[in-house]
């Protein structure tokens, strides 16, 4: 048993079942046993891989992305380039590399990170030392000032609440104790206001997902971009509205128990598009269509820059490279599981690659 078992064994045996959500917290941030506050998760070594350390070529599209968005709203100066959860500081020194030729950009930015992990801000300020970098505990922190914002695989691992209907009420996934050790149950089923709407579109044993952590941070982001201007780009795998059981934990880049070895796994749940784009509009702000990952990055140009990245290249270099595009955009690998969403001021300021917001509630 990890010390981070023992102590939610203790804390459940005590005060009884805690939540998904409790759990996930607890695992992923606890101050000493938490997975992202005492490792840096990425790579081979690590237990996943992100598309920024794929390849470049996903960092620099996106970046001039958001370059063309800043120049189609006027130029703002200054302003605000954010990127929540920014891992190594990969994606985000792709982003600045990719954009010091556009004209003013990087004399008007004002570079803000918002990260939780100890770890993972010392590799950011490595990988970025010759930017001046200001690090957040929240998007709350940031200045009032225009702002545009990426966040690739972050809103995946906010913990989640998950929910087994029955008849027209919702049994709550928790995590309580069966002979000493940490198992999955279900709540007494009740009904809940904010799933009276699910009632519609699900079946008896069918589970929904919830992540009341997204929908501020959403509407904090929404609202400074409708009141001062920017973009944001969000990137995540998951689909358009939440049906299924999707928690799951990453050891290894292996599939593994998520009750097995908490603090020790990477813990994640697919992303509800849907509830991201409400959030947005409900903060008076335009949401994009979701668009897939890969059909984002065609749009955005990713093949001719392969094509110029392979003419520099030979042998097991070309390969990796090969391989690297394969990856990004394939809809077998992360081209369709991964998908996108733009935030903007307004429909008419959507950015390049994606299509203006869906219309009476839908993605068609």
């Amino acid at each position: 048993m990890t010390a981070l078992a023992d102590i939610l064994a203790r804390r459940i045996a005590q005060t009884g079942p805690i939540s998904l959500a409790d759990y996930m917290a607890e695992c992923l941030l606890h101050p000493e046993h938490g997975y992202y506050t005492t490792r840096d998760p990425l790579g081979a070594a690590g237990d996943f891989t992100t598309a920024p350390e794929i390849s470049q070529m996903f960092g620099e599209l996106l970046g001039l992305c958001l370059a063309q968005s800043w120049l189609d709203q006027g130029a703002p100066a200054p302003f605000v380039l954010a990127e929540l959860g920014p891992g190594r500081g990969t994606l985000m020194a792709d982003i600045l590399r990719a954009t010091k030729a556009v004209p003013g950009l990087h004399r008007a930015m004002q570079v803000h990170l918002i990260e939780a992990s100890p770890t993972l801000r010392k590799q950011q300020n490595d990988r970025l030392s010759d930017y001046e970098v200001t690090w957040c505990d929240s998007i709350s922190d940031l200045p009032d000032a225009p702002l545009w914002l990426i966040a690739n695989e972050f809103f995946d691992a906010l913990p989640i609440r998950q929910f087994t209907r029955k008849g027209n009420g919702w049994a709550e996934t928790q995590v309580g104790l069966k002979n000493g050790k940490l198992t999955l149950g279900l709540s007494a089923p009740t009904p809940l206001s904010n799933l009276s709407s699910r009632l519609t579109d699900t079946k008896e044993g069918d589970v929904v997902e919830t992540c009341p952590a997204a929908a501020p941070i959403i509407a904090e982001m929404s609202q400074r971009i409708t009141a001062h201007g920017g973009t944001a780009i969000l990137i995540d795998y998951g689909d358009w509205h939440s049906l299924g059981d999707t928690f799951q934990a990453l050891e290894a880049h292996q599939m593994v128990d998520p009750l097995a070895r908490p603090g020790q796994a990477d813990l994640t749940a697919h992303v509800d598009f849907k509830a991201l784009a409400d959030a947005a509009r409900a903060a008076n702000a335009a949401a994009s269509r979701m668009i897939p990952q890969g059909m984002l990055l065609a749009r955005l140009g990713i093949s001719q820059r392969a094509e110029a990245l392979a003419k520099k290249l030979s042998g097991k270099a070309l390969e990796t490279h090969a391989r690297a595009f394969e990856r990004l955009t394939s809809p077998e690998e992360m081209g369709t599981l991964f998908k996108a969403l733009a935030i903007a001021p307004s429909t008419h300021l959507i950015p390049s690659g994606f299509d203006p917001e869906f219309s009476a509630g839908t993605n068609t």
